[in-house]
């Protein structure tokens, strides 16, 4: 029996010695946690650039003007558009019963002997809704016979119904063709446009703006009557009086409302003499009155500086104009405006509500029982859901003090609403509910962030505790306090959930602020864009021609959210700079 040598063994243990210190050693570098948070990071940015490249690539498309083509199918059918998709699918015999009749000889012969096949087919933005009942046709690859781009196909964007396809075929003036030929019908119709649109434009003004003060005039007058009535009872003489005087002004705003509608008519009677006649791919003729057409391009005849003069100036009427046809076009201007007041509001009410509250929390109250639940409950108000706070934006600030501000205010307008209702201003407070818990966090983590030493000496040099709140603590603290708003305008600005409760609507072209006396009408509905991206998404009738209209809106509320945020930055860096010296 052989005996093991004793240094052998000694170097075995030696060895697995230092293979358990070149492990241990290596864990305990972190070279593992090192590639592991390197590696969430990097999954991390691929993260937000994906999601960034497609709402930017998608949203920056969305206005540029695309060729429309004209397909003859294999049954003797055409079809004429804008291809918005191409895709894959499978065909199989099971598919051939949902295709139409004629093209399943075709589909047959493309099937052959497999039992299925991936082809591929075309997403078509034909138009002429009130025509064909149908915005889009899906037009598989196997089923066109011929593919072309007519030079004088004609996009023409309306008013109602959406676009239309066809090609140039007359314009008429007072019913009497004064074009024929198609590059004739063009050159009239780009002459005559933007003068009836002028026209339009006032028939627009003079109906919001100077009837709606006729009307108003008229609904004060009965209000006040209203109110005398309340106060005093209809057998009072202040109400005789006040009634004649109503009276009077019914009469006086009659013949105002009597003339601006004689004024209205006789523009949309000028409006009315100028037609465009367009032919659709089937033959079949359409008269457009110019009075509904807001722009027509031949797109396969325009050169790159036309295409880019059509697509800023598509991007100018999305910024600046209202919403139209069920909010499938025109402009978000009013959501925009909507969305920057309450985002701004919202600030000035959480901010130094919040302030306040960490203040007294750090630098006044006493550690104890109360103030750990406080906190507790502030930590936990933070993962609420956000509809929560909408039904209680709902039932206390709408029902509870707007309904009593209208008891004491406006009892001459019940029942009907006035600040018992949702409006700009209760939305406002009820996302700066939903806000301050991340302002008084954040504010405390930089008031603690301040060094106790700052505090002692300014003890020492003889300052009380406000004036050392003042003049030492807040400067030191301010750029964790402007942290705190800007992290509370960016979740403020994208949330939806409560605004579709106190205040944020489909459609609504009254701003909160105009020329109507206060000015200034916290109480009104507004629109708002994360909404406005809910409501094309998921309540549009044509979710195919919303769909890029989702990633431009989507667009447009990120870079809103942006320049806000940089705005926030720049007032923390002007702040910083000014009260460094202690001066607050």
């Amino acid at each position: 029996m052989s005996q093991e040598n004793p240094s052998h063994l000694g170097d075995s243990k030696v060895s697995r010695r230092r293979s358990r210190v070149r492990h241990w050693g290596f864990r305990a570098r972190g070279e593992p946690f090192i590639w592991l948070t390197g590696g969430a990071l990097v999954l991390g940015l691929l993260m937000i650039l994906g999601l960034l490249y497609l709402i930017v690539g998608h949203g920056m498309a969305t206005f540029w003007p695309k060729d429309v083509v004209r397909m003859t199918l294999v049954d003797g059918r055409k079809v004429m558009g804008e291809v918005t998709r191409q895709e894959e699918f499978v065909l199989d015999e099971d598919g051939l019963f949902s295709l139409p009749a004629p093209l399943v000889p075709a589909a047959r012969k493309v099937l052959g002997e497999a039992h299925e096949r991936t082809l591929t087919r075309r997403m078509v933005r034909t138009g002429n809704f009130d025509l064909t009942r149908q915005h889009f046709t899906m037009v598989p690859a196997f089923a066109i016979e011929k593919e072309d781009k007519p030079e004088w196909a004609l996009v023409v964007e309306r008013l109602e119904w959406g676009r239309f396809y066809g090609t140039p075929s007359a314009f008429r003036i007072d019913g009497k063709n004064v074009a024929s030929e198609a590059s004739a019908v063009m050159a009239t119709l780009e002459a005559r446009l933007p003068e009836v649109a002028a026209r339009r434009d006032v028939i627009r003004r003079i109906e919001k703006r100077d009837i709606g003060d006729v009307n108003r005039k008229v609904e004060a007058a009965r209000l006040e009557l209203r109110k005398i009535e309340l106060e005093e009872g209809k057998d009072s003489d202040a109400y005789r009086r006040f009634a004649r005087r109503v009276k009077d002004v019914e009469e006086s705003c009659s013949r105002e409302h009597g003339e601006l509608e004689k004024k209205i008519a006789d523009l949309r009677r000028e409006n009315a003499r100028f037609v465009l006649v367009a032919r659709t791919v089937d033959g079949t003729e359409k008269a457009i009155p110019l009075s509904t057409i807001v722009r027509a391009y031949t797109p396969n005849r325009m050169g790159g500086a036309r295409r880019m003069g059509l697509y800023l100036d598509r991007w100018w009427e999305f910024l600046s104009d209202e919403p139209r046809d069920v909010n499938m076009a025109g402009g978000v201007f009013p959501a925009i405006f909507g969305t920057v007041v309450m985002t701004l509001l919202m600030s000035l009410l959480v901010v130094p509500f919040g302030v306040l509250a960490a203040l007294y929390l750090r630098e006044y109250a006493k550690a104890g029982a109360i103030v750990s639940l406080v906190r507790v409950a502030i930590n936990n108000l933070a993962g609420v859901p956000s509809i929560v706070f909408g039904v209680f934006g709902l039932g206390f600030f709408c029902y509870f003090v707007g309904g009593t501000i209208d008891q004491i205010f406006f009892s001459e307008k019940l029942p009907n609403p006035t600040f018992g209702t949702g409006g700009i201003f209760w939305a406002s407070l009820t996302l700066a509910l939903l806000t301050l818990p991340v302002v008084i966090v954040a504010t405390e983590e930089a008031l603690s962030a301040v060094p106790n030493s700052l505090r002692e000496g300014s003890y020492a040099c003889g300052a009380s505790k406000w004036q050392t709140i003042r003049r030492i603590i807040l400067p030191k603290a301010l750029p964790g306090i402007m942290t705190g708003m800007i992290l509370a305008m960016a979740r403020g600005a994208g949330e939806v959930a409560p605004l579709m409760l106190v205040g944020a609507v489909k459609y609504t072209p009254a701003l909160a602020v105009d020329h109507v006396f206060p000015y200034i009408h916290p109480e009104r509905s507004f629109m708002h864009l994360g909404f406005h991206v809910y409501d094309l998404g998921f309540q549009s009738p044509n979710s195919e021609a919303a769909r890029p209209l989702v990633y431009t809106t989507t667009l447009l509320l990120v870079a809103l959210v942006v320049v806000l945020n940089l705005g926030a930055l720049w007032l923390r860096a002007r702040l910083a700079r000014k009260y460094a010296g202690g001066k607050f």
